[in-house]
């Protein structure tokens, strides 16, 4: 079963990149006053209390005409509709304002459930004005400050529980594996050649992950695999399923499915940041990773070629 996603969103400038950071145990997001400083989605693999989760931190909300301003909300709407849980942050010292309103109603139109999280609850006078936040309509706040790590335990407790039980007891037997890799560098056509060389499909299984299909199929010497599948290789689905940030998070839970990972590169193309970034979460989740150099027969070679692909990586 895939690790769970918890997705931090809120309105610009609530803090939300510290409780990331502090929740994750590590300075990953960078954190200004600046609203707007976290652009796109940043991730992180933490536990609380042997519960293992994949952590979003988003651009804050916010609805405007200008570019910049809509790329953070699609990349926020995007960690909502991939998440299991999602923390909505808001700030004990601003109050309710119409910014955290209209993100309330981006998640109302959601079916997750929602942790409500004030943040800058620093000093226990400012307890009494968390109950403002009832208006929004997600439950009991729960007061945070995450500069200095206060409540983000019961913030945790709350998180747990509202992930989804594995409902799948069936034993599996097959080796899981993935392809996983940037948009275009031949995924889909890997996938389409083991299947059709290996055309005794047992079944098709609905994964973990929305809008994935799991392929078991067996070798003619009966050995089982089972091709975890992201959405996006085999499937055509929403036009952000092609971008290359929104890959990222699919490739997670696919990593965290699997037994082996499959890192395809373009040999065209060489070696990219998010390959590395890839491969180092595979790494990190403990998988065995197989790098698969594809389009091979495109390059110029020579006798030194080889060689230095394999130095490269």
């Amino acid at each position: 079963m895939a690790n769970p996603v918890v997705a931090i969103v809120g309105r610009p400038n609530v803090g939300k990149s510290t409780i990331f950071n502090r929740l994750a145990g590590e300075r990953i997001s960078i954190v200004e006053d600046t609203p707007g400083v976290t652009r796109d989605r940043i991730y992180a693999r933490t536990e609380w209390l042997g519960h293992p989760f994949n952590l979003i931190d988003t651009g804050g909300i916010d609805i405007g005409d200008e570019p910049f301003l809509t790329q953070i909300t699609e990349q926020a709407e995007i960690a909502i509709e991939e998440a299991d849980v999602i923390i909505f942050v808001v700030s004990v010292k601003e109050g309710v304002t119409d910014a955290d309103e209209k993100v309330a109603r981006i998640l109302y139109r959601t079916d997750k459930p929602v942790v409500l999280a004030v943040n800058k609850v620093d000093n226990p006078e400012l307890r009494a004005d968390i109950y403002d936040f009832y208006s929004l309509g997600f439950g009991e706040p729960i007061p945070v400050a995450g500069t200095h790590g206060i409540g983000t335990g019961d913030l945790l407790d709350k998180i747990i529980k509202e992930f989804p039980k594995d409902a799948t007891n069936e034993e599996d037997d097959s080796i899981k594996f993935s392809f996983i890799g940037r948009p275009n560098v031949g995924k889909s056509s890997l996938v389409n050649a083991i299947l059709g060389e290996n055309r005794v499909i047992v079944s098709n299984i609905e994964g973990t992950t929305r809008d994935a299909i799991d392929t078991r199929f067996e070798t003619e010497d009966g050995a089982k695999y089972t091709m975890i599948d992201t959405a996006g290789i085999r499937k055509k689905g929403k036009v952000y399923e092609n971008t290359e940030k929104y890959s990222v998070l699919r490739a997670m839970r696919a990593i965290d499915r699997s037994d082996v990972v499959c890192v395809v590169l373009n040999a065209e193309e060489g070696i990219r940041e998010q390959d590395k970034h890839v491969a180092g979460y595979a790494h990190e989740a403990g998988r065995a990773i197989v790098i698969v150099v594809n389009k091979w027969d495109t390059l110029k070679k020579d006798n030194k070629t080889m060689s230095d692909f394999e130095n490269l990586i």
